[in-house]
């Protein structure tokens, strides 16, 4: 366990570069295991979730080759051992799940058990994940572990129509479609930035993708899949959290490598909160001295409301750091997750900042802005972006705070310390 101590009240401005997107490299990491020759992987951020992943190829007998001061990985799988060694697999990551379809493509059949750990956000369901696997031409064998399987001849293309947006769910889709006999067409896929950047990924490896970005993904099998060189994708809620530091703390901050491409309903919903973003190319800026007074819609008698659901929604990843930042604002605000059901199970730790929320049902809260806040010791949940809003809140007020079991934060960000403290941040770990 790790705690942040937290001195605040000090406006954080300068320059950070935005680090590569942690729910890009997971699965793009285990789409290795596709791939006939080596791959090379670029931008790769230096996360505990990665080196996780990276210590189960190396005792099954693969070579990576990770530089991290430059980021780049080269990884082989040529020496990759078909029969799991030890444990099996990671259980204390959600990611884990992202192995199952290049599993079955070397191995044949694994065994899972029911204990991977992702966060504390809500149940994470793995029947979406079998049911396509099933359709696909796997089978199912209940148990504990349970048993999955695909014939001699592996994957054949299916129609699969999933129940809701799973990012999960889409990318094993993906990675188990394309080296699958025929085509596979998957409806109500997810379409978020890093599910396209594996399947622009595995297009660069040699599969045959269509609709990349859009909520139905046709994919036409191939016979094997090459090495490949490929840059991970900036990291959009990284950007966005360096920006909402600066924005509440009253700082100015820039953020290069900022992908402006997938900002505009993240610009939109920070200028909702008066803390508007600006970008200059690949550059986004929020200025010192916002005015922080939350928008009045033009609808009467109707709250101000950020709603986040799956992507091209608002993101739910990001939620926690816009309410942070609503509680430093002027102003009344609604947020609605249409997520997860347990999305706003931190809001107590927030109060003791002096926050004041109401919390009016697992989805729903309303935040009343501008309330006089003060140092505290919280507890962190084992949500990473509740553990960055809190270290937020803790950073705009002058006094030492502790944010208690902050670890989670490096799943997500490489020199998360290091990053704000170059900003003027005066936080460590303890």
């Amino acid at each position: 366990m790790a705690d942040l101590v937290v001195n605040g009240g000090k406006p954080l401005s300068g320059t950070v570069t935005a680090s590569g997107n942690k729910n890009s490299v997971l699965p793009i990491f285990c789409a290795t295991l596709l791939a006939d020759g080596p791959v090379t992987l670029t931008n790769v951020p230096d996360i505990t979730d990665l080196d996780k992943l990276a210590s189960f190829f190396l005792a099954q007998g693969s070579r990576i080759d990770w530089d991290r001061g430059t980021g780049v990985m080269r990884v082989d799988h040529a020496g990759f051992r078909n029969e799991l060694a030890g444990g099996g697999l990671p259980t204390d990551m959600r990611s884990t799940v992202l192995l199952y379809p290049p599993l079955l493509k070397r191995m044949g059949s694994i065994a899972i058990g029911s204990n991977a750990k992702g966060c504390s956000l809500g149940v994470r369901e793995i029947d979406p994940h079998l049911e396509i696997l099933r359709a696909l031409g796997a089978t199912v064998t209940h148990g504990d572990p349970m048993a999955i399987s695909v014939p001699a001849g592996g994957f054949h293309g299916a129609r699969h129509w999933l129940d809701y947006m799973s990012v999960t769910v889409t990318e094993n889709f993906a990675m188990a479609a394309c080296l699958a006999r025929g085509t596979s067409t998957l409806i109500n896929a997810a379409s978020e930035p890093h599910v396209q950047d594996l399947c622009h990924a595995l297009v660069a490896m040699g599969a045959r993708i269509d609709g990349i970005g859009t909520s139905m993904l046709r994919i036409t099998g191939v016979a094997a899949l090459n090495g490949a060189t490929i840059a991970i994708g900036t990291d959009y809620h990284e950007v966005a959290t360096f920006l909402a530091l600066g924005a509440i703390t009253g700082g100015e901050v820039r953020v290069e490598k900022s992908a402006p491409a997938h900002f505009d309903l993240i610009a939109r919903s920070f200028a909702k909160l008066g803390a508007p973003i600006e970008h200059d190319g690949t550059t986004a800026l929020v200025r010192r001295n916002q005015p922080r007074v939350i928008e009045a819609p033009f609808t009467p008698n109707l709250l101000p409301k950020i709603e986040a659901a799956p992507w091209p929604y608002f993101s739910v990843d990001l939620l926690p750091l816009v309410i942070a930042l609503s509680t430093r604002c002027e102003g009344t605000i609604h947020f609605w997750n249409k997520v997860y059901e347990n999305g706003f199970s931190w809001m107590p730790e927030l109060a003791k900042f002096g926050a004041h929320i109401l919390v009016s049902d697992p989805h729903r809260i309303v935040v009343f802005g501008n309330r006089p806040l003060h140092p505290a010791v919280v507890d962190s949940p084992y949500v990473i972006r509740a553990a960055v809003a809190l270290t937020m809140v803790a950073a705009s007020i002058p006094g030492q705070s502790v944010v208690r079991n902050a670890q989670i934060i490096k799943r997500a960000h490489p020199r998360f310390v290091e990053n704000l403290r170059s900003l003027g941040a005066d936080l460590k770990w303890k």
